[in-house]
């Protein structure tokens, strides 16, 4: 692992450390926009007063923080990165692959280099059994790692086009603490709020920051916390819209009889073309509002 020298010296002196994803990046965003949003993202965590630390795998090495040339390598969409999960990370680090790291790795990386805090989009979960398709449980190594690895995740609640009760049912099974940002509402990535309440809210970083240092001060166990924190609203989409995306959406993947990690890339596809891009202004918005919640809540937990 390879500590980027001002992350390495913001852990040393105890400072506000934020981690970032590199998948969003890489797989996410278009070319050109990607590398755009890398340098927003990081400007708003440093904004609020906190360290960035991007995280990626390049060269087989796992890496806590990117160069400008290392950011611009993540977003080359001609350098080929493989997406990583937790999983991945061994096979990818012994036979020196890049890699751009998901929720689940990004996390996984964070706690070991001793960053509390992740901000990022959406947060992986169980997706929908449609009943038109071989029936399937597929679900996100994202629950299972942030149920044993001590990480605040801040982000926008699991996309709407997976199992939203699935999900929040899991994160209960697991003992994962979710935390409403100024919400009652479980929010459904693109949407606001969804049918499904969080059982605690805070309003402020300061209170995010009591309940995460509490949880992983005094609670027993390792799991992690979630933070969730609705798209702004002039960003939301449409509810009309949003609906018929996914019905459409879903009747594509019976059609093409697409099945396990390929499901979300193409239900995201079509919302990104069917909305005109607004999905992805949306995404975009979203993870940037992540980025400084995150940053407010580590500046305030290493005040404490």
């Amino acid at each position: 692992m390879i500590i980027a020298g001002e992350v390495a010296e913001a852990l040393a002196d105890g400072r506000a450390v934020v981690a970032l994803e590199s998948t969003l990046l890489a797989h996410g965003l278009p070319a050109g926009r990607n590398r755009d949003v890398a340098r927003r993202l990081e400007a708003a965590v440093r904004a609020a007063g906190a360290v960035p630390a991007t995280i990626a795998v390049l060269g087989g090495q796992a890496r806590i923080g990117l160069s400008e040339a290392e950011l611009d390598r993540v977003c080359d969409p001609d350098a080929d990165l493989v997406k990583l999960s937790r999983r991945d990370l061994g096979p990818a680090m012994a036979l020196g692959r890049d890699g751009a790291t998901t929720v689940a790795s990004t996390a996984a990386l964070a706690a070991a280099a001793g960053v509390r805090v992740f901000g990022t989009g959406g947060l992986g979960g169980v997706h929908l059994n449609d009943p038109r398709t071989v029936a399937s449980w597929d679900v996100s190594a994202d629950l299972d790692v942030l149920a044993g690895t001590p990480v605040l995740v801040v982000c926008s609640g699991v996309k709407s086009i997976l199992d939203i009760a699935a999900t929040v049912e899991v994160l209960e099974t697991r003992s994962v603490p979710v935390i409403g940002y100024r919400t009652d509402s479980f929010p459904a990535f693109y949407r606001r709020v969804s049918a499904f309440d969080v059982p605690w809210r805070v309003d402020t970083p300061a209170q995010a920051a009591a309940v995460v240092a509490v949880h992983f001060g005094q609670v027993p166990g390792n799991s992690g916390a979630l933070l969730v924190n609705p798209v702004p609203v002039e960003h939301e989409l449409d509810v009309a819209l949003h609906d018929r995306l996914l019905a459409e959406g879903m009747d594509l993947i019976s059609q093409r009889g697409v099945r396990g990690r390929d499901v979300t890339p193409v239900l995201l596809e079509h919302f990104h073309n069917g909305s005109g891009g607004a999905s992805l202004d949306a995404n975009e918005a979203l993870v940037l509002d992540n980025a400084k919640v995150a940053a407010e809540v580590a500046v305030e937990l290493a005040r404490r």
